[in-house]
């Protein structure tokens, strides 16, 4: 006589799996589940989740296009650089000539008129440790002062700098060059370096960072210990502006180190020109009766001017950091 123990036992021995019982409706899902699981595993996938987003196909094609916008240009520029002034008229501009002229272009463009392009390197060198740098410490320290402190007209501060931000600087280039005129800075470095100094966006980006980074409570209980306010803005406050200082010194970097228009409107010396303004005056000699063609110079000099910039971003990179204060406030 067969028993249901005696058929379970039966199963058991003939190597099927015995599992659990299951409720009526239940374990055809449950098995299925677990297989669509086990087939995952086994295929190595792991499931879409919101952290695991599925790759969008048109988001990748945009991103693809923007980075070939972005890299062209260098690589055109690049590629060009290790040609002579015969190899640019008549190779392809997307690929070599037959001979690499890249070392002796760097050396023709570093000593050619008596090296003078090392001389508009050290003058845009100037203007921006200068002009950027004395506009990043006045936007930290003004954007600071005006999250953290509260003093009558502070309104009015802000809506000046708002007005200044939208105000372009094209249409303050004549009054600036008559009131430079006046006092006699024109055609000095002066007359590059003062309007740097000035950055509105700089300004308003900080006071925006700091009166979010850093926390009024860790003021506060600085102050408490007997910290001074100057001693609690180097100590305290400025590691937590790191960031901000270092987004608006880049912004204020390239900002300078790319300025042709005041340049060319405050400086005749060639010897005070800027990178920008120097290498214009060398393709403007192929316009000129008797001038010497230096194409191949302009594109190697083009090169090795957005360089310092480039390293600049890469060793201020590590710097943009968010959330340094997290945690630092029990609120």
């Amino acid at each position: 006589m067969t028993t249901p123990l005696t058929t379970a036992a039966a199963t058991t021995d003939s190597g099927s799996p015995a599992g659990p019982a299951t409720a009526p409706g239940t374990g055809t899902r449950t098995h299925r589940s677990a297989g669509r699981a086990g087939s995952a595993r086994g295929r190595g996938k792991t499931p879409r989740t919101p952290l695991n987003p599925r790759p969008s196909i048109p988001l990748t094609l945009v991103t693809g296009l923007v980075l070939v916008y972005t890299l062209l240009p260098l690589a055109w520029l690049f590629i060009n650089a290790t040609k002579d002034q015969k190899g640019l008229l008549d190779s392809f501009g997307l690929w070599f000539a037959d001979d690499v002229n890249l070392w002796d272009n760097i050396t023709r463009t570093l000593t050619y008129d008596d090296g003078v392009f090392v001389r508009w390197l050290l003058n845009t060198l100037l203007y921006v440790v200068a002009g950027a740098g004395g506009a990043t410490v006045l936007a930290v320290l003004g954007g600071y002062a005006l999250a953290k402190y509260e003093f009558p007209g502070r309104k009015a501060v802000f809506a000046v700098v708002i007005g200044a931000v939208a105000v372009p600087g094209t249409a303050l280039a004549v009054p600036t060059f008559l009131m430079f005129s006046s006092m006699g800075l024109t055609n000095t470095p002066w007359a590059v370096i003062i309007p740097s100094l000035i950055s509105p966006f700089g300004l308003y980006l900080m006071w925006v960072f700091a009166a979010e980074a850093v926390p009024t409570e860790l003021l506060e209980a600085a102050r408490i210990d007997g910290s001074g306010e100057v001693r609690t803005f180097f100590t305290v406050a400025l590691p937590l502006l790191m960031p901000g200082t270092v987004t608006v010194l880049l912004f204020s970097m390239v900002a300078t180190w790319n300025n042709y228009f005041l340049p060319l409107i405050m400086i005749k010396d060639p010897d005070w020109y800027p990178l920008t303004l120097g290498l214009n005056a060398w393709n403007a000699q192929a316009q000129t009766a008797g001038g010497e063609a230096v194409f191949d110079l302009i594109i190697t000099g083009s090169l090795l001017t957005i360089v310092p910039i480039v390293a600049a971003f890469l060793l201020l990179q590590r710097y943009w950091q968010s959330g340094l204060a997290a945690g630092s406030v029990k609120e």
